[in-house]
């Protein structure tokens, strides 16, 4: 064990003289950790300390004042239901959509791809928005075509149908993969000899998905579980802890108990994040299979294709239609009463309320290539060097992906609220905000990129007399020119549409478009809120369509990287 431990110390010291002989890289390291320790750990080490001192003292009084409260139990309750029944139906609908796409021989395929993407890169709350204007109390639906004047959208049925449709997406985009990394050889063979489709289905495919449907499940619960927007928009009485972790920090003024919920959401998104981390994704049964030895012969009988088509269709159109309303809503004169057009909400915005606006994309704009350029530069230093840290900085990232967003926010507001480094109030935070919970993305989909790439080149530049800058701006930037520039599209949607942490951080000298529109959903005004969300799209679908136009000039396809999402 000793000779172990000194091998260990012994090559330490060694990587540490090696990268001592290259002052860039070493800066570069050191910059790297006080960064994510001062803007990722930090934050929660000052809310888990806020939440055990009460009075000067250790206590789990704040602990005790919550429990005290009945609501407590209820709220964490609700949130627990909500991820569970969310989680089920989306994976049920993500797994349709990805056996449809693999599996199936049918029409639009490309149609449905793009349906079962678009609440991704919209913001998190336009279905919420959009489920008010159709099934709230004056919704076109129950109100306009039924005359029904007491349904209640709000609350746990309005947001299982909300979150549902957020989150499905999720579970497609991870089973289609692994579905296309079923050998169709195995399945074959049982077809050969006399298995129906029904027992290949139920003994072959289903076993091989259970991993990769537990690891969706997982995935879509945590994301539940961490949602601000939705219930906060369409929740009604059905308090979830990210809420109330808001209304207990910022509405009550009780920080101690704030950050005592936070802390209980942080645990259970944690637990369950490690779960699907390094238990359930490491069970694919399908992964070792390797690469598929041939396409896949896509199956056309009526009996599957049929009742599977017609389902993902009007999930579709479902989908499409709560799109379409959205800016429909905009020029609506009064939404449920009065359906003449008019274009009072735009002016109302353009002459008014354009600061969101202007702030939200120019402080994207500044955010996302910081964020882009940190990611590809902790991916490389993860992948190919050796330092003292490099476990915390690897895990630490990693963690950020499981934080809630409204824990980081309450811990930003907390931690950088008083001297030494008073940044709450300015955009500097919101920028870091921004690049700190797009940016695990980014290393994430780097580390892929590069783990896929023989380090020999790199090597060999080393070998010529390169120091590290050199070798990362001219080797290995641009062998994974995809994955940095599909985290940069990532950043910016990300940016434009966050919720959850800027909600915290917005003063009144940079107000965001987000919260614009849930203030603006607040007290009523669904015509203006629909109008900021119809110019939040469009400045996202114009934005990213210069990029990817841009890039295909340039010759790279951002859909050969692994950071999309």
């Amino acid at each position: 064990m000793d000779s172990k431990i000194n091998i260990l110390i012994r090559n330490e010291v060694e990587n540490f003289k090696k990268n001592m002989r290259d002052p860039i890289l070493m800066i570069t390291i050191i910059s790297i950790m006080i960064l994510v320790f001062l803007f990722i750990l930090y934050p929660l080490i000052k809310i888990l300390s806020e939440s055990i001192f009460y009075n000067g003292k250790i206590s789990l009084e704040h602990y005790k004042n919550i429990f005290k409260n009945d609501s407590t139990l209820e709220i964490i309750k609700n949130t627990v239901v909500l991820g569970i029944i969310v989680s089920t139906i989306s994976t049920l609908i993500g797994f349709l959509f990805a056996y449809a796409s693999a599996y199936l021989k049918i029409k639009n395929k490309g149609i449905f791809n793009a349906v079962a993407i678009l609440p991704m890169i919209s913001p998190p709350f336009v279905i919420a928005l959009s489920t008010i204007l159709l099934f709230g109390r004056n919704g076109f639906i129950t109100r306009g075509i039924f005359g029904i004047r007491d349904f209640d959208v709000y609350g746990l049925k309005g947001l299982i149908i909300v979150q549902t449709l957020t989150f499905f997406p999720v579970a497609y985009l991870m089973l289609v993969g692994l579905l296309k990394s079923i050998d169709p050889s195995v399945e074959e063979a049982a077809r050969d000899l006399g298995a129906s489709r029904w027992n290949v289905f139920k003994t072959i495919t289903l076993p091989l998905m259970v991993p990769g449907l537990a690891n969706a499940f997982l995935l879509v619960f945590i994301q539940s579980i961490a949602d601000f927007g939705n219930p906060m928009v369409i929740g009604g009485n059905y308090t979830t802890l990210a809420i109330q972790i808001y209304l207990q920090g910022i509405g009550n003024y009780d920080i101690g108990g704030g950050t005592a919920l936070a802390i209980i959401l942080l645990i259970i998104s944690i637990i369950l994040f490690t779960i699907q981390k390094y238990y359930v994704s490491t069970k694919s049964y399908v992964t070792v299979t390797g690469k598929v030895s041939r396409e896949r012969e896509l199956t056309d009988s009526p009996k599957i294709v049929k009742p599977v088509y017609y389902i993902i269709v009007a999930i579709s159109i479902f989908v499409g239609l709560l799109y379409i309303l959205v800016p429909i809503g905009s020029f609506i004169k009064l939404w449920g009463a009065d359906y003449s057009f008019s274009l009072n909400h735009y002016k109302y915005v353009f002459g008014l309320g354009m600061k969101p606006i202007i702030d939200t994309t120019m402080l994207a704009l500044v955010a996302t290539p910081i964020s882009g350029i940190l990611g590809m530069i902790i991916a490389f230093l993860v992948v190919r060097k050796k330092f003292i840290g490099k476990t915390f900085v690897e895990g630490t990232t990693m963690l950020a992906i499981a934080i809630p967003g409204t824990v980081i926010g309450l811990g930003y507001v907390l931690s950088y609220n008083t001297k030494p480094l008073v940044l709450t109030g300015t955009a500097t935070i919101l920028i870091i905000a921004f690049i700190m919970r797009s940016m695990p993305v980014g290393v994430r989909s780097g580390i892929a990129a590069l783990q896929q790439i023989d380090p020999s080149i790199e090597e060999a530049a080393n070998v010529l007399g390169a120091d590290s800058k050199k070798v990362f701006t001219s080797v290995t930037v641009p062998m994974i020119k995809p994955a940095f520039f599909s985290g940069l599209t990532y950043t910016f949607i990300r940016s434009m549409t966050l919720v959850s942490t800027v909600i915290f951080l917005v003063s009144a000298n940079y107000n965001l478009l987000t919260a614009a529109i849930m203030s603006q959903i607040d007290v009523g005004k669904i015509g203006v809120a629909s109008a900021y969300s119809t110019i939040l799209i469009i400045i996202v679908g114009i934005v990213v369509s210069i990029m990817q136009f841009t890039l295909s000039r340039m010759g790279v396809n951002i859909n050969n990287g692994e950071g999309g999402k």
